[in-house]
């Protein structure tokens, strides 16, 4: 007997196409896991750092992310906001904003100050915290934004107490109408309000991507061998 390989089409543009998901998004997977490595390789590179003021408005934005700040000022108590679906040990909740003047300053900049637990019953309840009042000091980390979610349909108004899905700073200095830094800042020191301050790593999944990257490969691996299989039959001579 001879083995005899048949090229049936239905089953080759099927072969075809899985092939194709698996391998792009195993491309996509790895390109993510890339950048969180670069991510990770700048947060010990400028955790090191020493700490920058921003009374000094000379700094070179983009250089300075994921540095370590620190910053006298007060916070603008009238303009709080809260970005929605930020669970914590898988409890629901909000992370608190609020802008923060800087000191001998007309500079402000959005202070990402904590997580708190949402009122489930009430899901229009802002949650109860702290604000001092005075001068304040703040340590913390520099970050672009306090992380983006996908967000569908029309996005809330910017207002004082908003309950939003994300963070625009743009919009909101216009809205505010303050002289906002275009970065936050995440606060990591204490200041006894009450919210939470364990902020999840830029850099978190590197891991869980490759693993992704490698289930999509197999899976354009095994598309190939199936339609490879299928497609032999033994012939009798």
């Amino acid at each position: 007997m001879s083995i005899k390989f048949t090229v049936r089409w239905i089953p080759l543009i099927a072969t075809a196409v899985a092939m194709l998901i698996g391998i792009l998004m195993g491309e996509w997977q790895t390109r993510r896991a890339m950048e969180k490595e670069l991510i990770e390789a700048k947060l010990v590179e400028r955790a090191s750092a020493s700490q920058i003021n921003l009374k000094n408005d000379n700094q070179n934005k983009e250089l300075i992310q994921y540095r370590r700040v620190v910053t006298k000022g007060q916070f603008v108590q009238e303009w709080p906001l809260y970005l929605d679906n930020r669970p914590y040990r898988s409890v629901a909740g909000f992370y608190v904003l609020m802008p923060f003047r800087i000191e001998e300053s007309s500079k402000y900049v959005m202070v990402v100050r904590g997580w708190s637990k949402r009122n489930i019953a009430d899901r229009k309840k802002v949650p109860d915290y702290v604000t001092p009042t005075g001068l304040v000091e703040i340590e913390g980390v520099i970050m672009q934004h306090p992380g983006h979610l996908l967000e569908l349909g029309k996005k809330s108004e910017i207002k004082p107490s908003a309950i939003m899905q994300n963070l625009d700073i743009n919009a909101f200095t216009i809205a505010s109408k303050l002289n906002l830094y275009p970065f936050v800042i995440e606060q990591t020191n204490e200041i006894k309000d009450g919210l939470v301050r364990d902020w999840p790593r830029p850099s978190f999944g590197i891991e869980k991507h490759r693993g992704y990257a490698f289930q999509w490969y197999a899976l354009a691996a095994t598309a190939f061998i199936f339609f490879v299989v299928t497609g032999c039959s033994r012939e009798r001579k």
